[in-house]
């Protein structure tokens, strides 16, 4: 930003602070002065604010992308091509604003990095291959590509010209482009029938491509692509990584002259097309873009020009004028909180937007926790919702709408008419206790914040007329555990693997990849929602735990969790970790390749453990025994047999024998992964009383809380439970 809105901002932010400690008609005066000081600054700004484009999307916003043909932007992804589209078909989605290749006054011209996540696939049920692939592609803003663009020509060539002329012809005009493309077909002017290459007006890559090992770009799952260009050196860079984890690196390198090729301002996007008898699904999955040069003028396409396909450009005159409505607006907003303030001047906890009520569970007690209304609304993504129309939504929280219903309270299915989406609505039960109000606080401040595409999102929230209530993307396929209990269907194991990868993934970001270290902390197939696709979004929030990453334990103020997932040595020290969600993620993964639930009564009044079960079958070599029998052995030998390999090894009583999340994704994507050995009997572990013990309650029992040693499995021994809850010995506990 420059000077001068640096100073407005300043001025504006000393402005404010003058007003909370002044009479109110000193006040008036103070604010009247910040404004004619703000107006000034806007007017003394020579040209518009210009900055270096730069933009990150773990979610698609559809406002911010133009999606043409067969494209769209759909679930936080921008699907160039959908399952439905068989045959020949095209699609493309470029970014509104306009990027700065080069400036003509200056001479100047611009570096930049893309990166992006993206996966190819076939469609299951039509039998026809994925063909042909897509590109990343910038051309002159705003592109107009050829309508006849299909099969090889990935919507960016004439395919009229290819036939008649091959590609010894380029593209002209507007036409024109440098692209990167990701091809999974051969044709004539390609070297083979997977590789990447680096194009220039035409589909011939000219020598600057790799050429890939054949299937490798189809069914790979995420892929992720870097493409660097250097400016000064007129080099380009294109790094692809296959598979959630990397397993596999291509790369090429291409001498491009962009500034000579393409004019000052680009559009930047992707482009995908298929052939006949041809259906492949072409997904972006992520994008971020990044340039060193300022954008000239701002141009951009409004979503209001979009029909007529103009470009707009901000002048000096309407940034005044946008400047001098921000500073009347300002002045009002200001005007409003002022005499709000002079009604009373305690801060403001969380008061229900709708009605003013407070979210208590008696009268008068305003309590969620010390938490501001910002807490909640920070961050782009959820926002409140009115109570009204979330009971419009649900028809009045209708029984006929109730998709389930848990300890905290009731899930309905609904529509919200204002966002025109299906939702999900949690309502929390009435009165609802301090754990369910740190439930709620915890979804709405934590699940909010997350982007990715194995998690359920969250896009509102109410608390009102004393109901907390969340509001989720309605994941149509319900949860895991209705599909792996069904008597009717059995869900096929290609299904069961890729929940297992799509939960590995959800596992990686929240571990690893983001910000801070998310510790979900109750990790089960009932949490486990499968969208039309059955791929995996992993939701419920109410139990998660942030912490920076390196750290390693979080103290609880209840245990919680539930029995058969909980780690055991979570229920002994009261204390949530990485590991005790390792735990979890390996019970979740011996239930899918098993059939079997974590724990479950014997007529001996026993109690059998999936653990103990499937760790015998394994020492006994038989891991492929423990397959579900309703499967009837139609399975990958391999998958099935690291899967119970790998849930094992995070189930492991030992905490510190379980792998983190990266070893355990990749062990189970990866057949070239060397996975320890682990031991043929299951060990137990044995706790240490501390030195000053204490004690926690879980169900009807009372566990002391002590330190844990593994020793070798000599026999299995059968914990008792109850209907309220499992009871581990006090000293010694067979690990489940």
């Amino acid at each position: 930003m420059n000077t001068g809105g640096q100073r407005a901002k300043q001025l504006a932010s000393i402005s404010m602070l003058n007003l909370c400690s002044s009479s109110m008609g000193h006040q008036l005066l103070v604010l009247l002065q910040a404004s004619v000081v703000l107006y000034v600054s806007f007017l003394s700004l020579h040209a518009p604010l210009a900055t270096p484009l730069s933009f990150s999307y773990y979610a698609f916003d559809p406002n911010d992308f133009r999606p043409e043909d067969d494209a769209r932007v759909t679930a936080g992804r921008i699907e160039l091509l959908g399952d439905e589209f068989a045959g020949r078909a095209r699609g493309r989605a470029w970014h509104k604003q306009a990027v700065q290749l080069w400036d003509g006054a200056t001479g100047d011209a611009a570096s930049f990095t893309a990166s992006f996540n993206f996966s190819i696939r076939s469609v299951a049920g039509t039998g026809n291959s994925a063909g042909h692939g897509m590109a990343f592609f910038l051309a002159p803003y705003t592109p107009e590509f050829p309508q006849e663009s299909y099969d090889g020509c990935l919507g960016l060539f004439d395919e009229t010209q290819a036939r008649n002329y091959g590609m010894t012809v380029n593209a002209t005009g507007d036409a024109r482009f440098v692209a990167v493309e990701f091809d999974i077909h051969r044709d004539t002017w390609d070297p083979s029938g997977h590789h990447i290459g680096v194009d220039v007006s035409s589909m011939d890559s000219r020598g600057d491509y790799t050429v890939l090992p054949d299937g490798s770009l189809v069914d790979a799952g995420v892929m992720s692509a870097t493409v660097v260009y250097d400016n000064g050196t007129k080099r380009l860079d294109v790094a692809l990584a296959v598979g959630i984890l990397s397993v596999a690196y291509y790369n090429v390198t291409a001498t491009v002259d962009l500034p000579s090729l393409l004019p000052e301002q680009v559009a930047v996007g992707f482009s995908a097309a298929t052939g006949d008898q041809y259906a492949g699904n072409h997904s972006v999955l992520s994008f971020s873009f990044h340039s060193t040069l300022p954008t000239k003028n701002s141009t951009a396409l409004p979503a209001a020009s979009l029909s007529g396909g103009k470009k707009i450009t901000v002048q000096l005159g309407a940034g005044v004028a946008a400047g001098a409505v921000l500073v009347l607006l300002l002045v009002a907003a200001v005007a409003v909180l002022l005499v709000r303030s002079s009604r009373g001047g305690r801060r403001r906890r969380i008061n229900l937007p709708y009605d003013q009520e407070k979210l208590s569970t008696t009268d008068g007690d305003d309590s969620l926790g010390a938490v501001d209304d910002e807490d909640f609304e920070s961050g782009t993504g959820p926002r409140p919702i009115p109570y009204a129309h979330l009971a419009a939504a649900t028809r009045d929280f209708a029984e006929d709408g109730k998709l389930g219903q848990g300890g905290s309270g009731s899930v309905y299915q609904g529509h919200l008419k204002e966002h025109g989406r299906d939702v999900a609505i949690k309502v929390f039960a009435r009165g609802a206790s301090m754990e369910g109000r740190k439930e709620y606080r915890s979804e709405v401040t934590v699940i909010s914040r997350l982007r990715h595409r194995n998690l359920v999102q969250l896009i509102g929230w109410c608390h009102s007329r004393r109901r907390l209530l969340l509001v989720y993307d309605l994941v149509t396929n319900g949860s895991l555990d209705r599909h792996l209990y069904n008597n009717e269907v059995t869900l096929t194991w290609p299904i069961r693997y890729q929940i297992v990868l799509g939960l590995s993934s959800a596992m990686l970001y929240l571990h690893q990849e983001w910000d801070q270290c998310v510790i979900h902390g109750d990790i089960k197939p009932s949490n486990i929602m499968l969208d039309d696709s059955f791929n995996a979004k992993l939701g419920d929030f109410g139990l998660a735990r942030l912490i920076d990453h390196g750290m390693s334990l979080q103290t609880m103020t209840a245990v919680a969790g539930t029995p058969g997932y909980l780690d055991p040595e979570c229920i002994i020290t009261g204390k949530a970790s990485i590991e005790s969600d390792m735990y979890s993620f390996g019970i979740v993964l011996l239930e899918v390749a098993c059939g079997r639930r974590p724990m479950a009564p014997l007529r001996d009044g026993q109690v059998f453990r999936l653990i103990e079960w499937a760790w015998d079958m394994y020492g006994q070599g038989a891991a492929l025994d423990a397959a579900d029998e309703r499967l009837g052995g139609a399975f990958d030998s391999w998958e099935m047999e690291r899967v119970v390999a790998v849930g094992l090894w995070c189930a492991h009583p030992d905490p510190k024998m379980r792998p983190g999340i990266q070893r355990a994704a990749e062990a189970l994507r990866s057949r070239k992964f060397r996975m320890p050995l682990l031991p043929t009997k299951m060990p137990v572990a044995v706790y240490l009383q501390p030195f000053a013990a204490s004690t926690m309650q879980f169900g009807e029992t009372t566990t002391s809380v002590g330190s844990s040693l593994t020793m070798p499995h000599t026999s299995t021994t059968s914990a008792s439970a109850t209907s309220e809850g499992i009871s581990p010995p006090a000293v010694t506990e067979n690990l489940i």
